[in-house]
């Protein structure tokens, strides 16, 4: 079973866009399966075999996430994070505004999935 430490140490080192794939892997090899991160407050609860979990406290101020989602809006907004240095917050307040509450990573099929408030998939990426 993984430990927040871990997941720590490997954020830590490789939790940027340009390291993606190897930080997919690096969480896959110790055990995660999917990891939820919540753009309301930031924190990020990883999910493993048998139900085994652990999350990270609030990264963030609290943010209020849209209760309807924009997709041209939030589209237009990854596009300016991915061209540009925006920080964490800033990066989940535009989400939250666009109405994303969530993104999930699936280690195994290597994707990233952005969801709204419905549960509706905003967009599911290959990494």
């Amino acid at each position: 079973m993984f430990s927040l430490e871990q997941v720590d140490e490997i954020h830590d080192r490789l939790g940027n866009a340009s390291t993606l794939g190897a930080f997919l892997e690096a969480l896959r090899e110790i055990g995660v399966v999917t990891s939820d991160s919540y753009v309301a407050d930031g924190h990020t609860t990883y999910f493993g075999l048998d139900g085994h979990e652990v999350s990270t406290g609030p990264a963030h101020e609290v943010f209020e996430v849209a209760a309807t989602s924009d997709k041209d809006r939030f589209l237009a907004d990854l596009k300016r994070v991915e061209e540009e240095s925006v920080g964490y917050g800033d990066m989940s307040r535009a989400f939250a505004e666009a109405g994303v509450e969530k993104w999930t990573f699936d280690t195994q099929a290597r994707t990233i999935t952005y969801y709204d408030r419905a549960g509706s998939a905003l967009l599911a990426e290959k990494v």
